[in-house]
């Protein structure tokens, strides 16, 4: 596998987690009681961090070998 390929692994993967953020902030926008809006609140703070990191990934794969693109300090390799 290559790193585009991986690249559009990650971004798939990207999208279909920020696809259930947005179902989840939708169900917690409509939740009938505190308990279940905060573990919801928890589940959208998971899933958004791994979101961020798909996406990161996906750049830094697509990115990899382009001379110009500088990588911030948390992929250095």
């Amino acid at each position: 596998m290559t790193l585009l390929e991986l690249s559009a692994e990650y971004r798939a993967q990207a999208d279909a987690l920020r696809a259930r953020v947005r179902c989840l902030e939708l169900c917690a926008a409509a939740a009938e009681t505190e308990e279940e809006r905060l573990l919801l609140c928890w589940r959208i703070r998971t899933l958004h961090t791994m979101w961020r990191e798909a996406r990161d990934l996906a750049v830094l794969t697509a990115r990899y070998y382009d001379r110009g693109y500088h990588r911030s300090g948390r992929y250095t390799v």
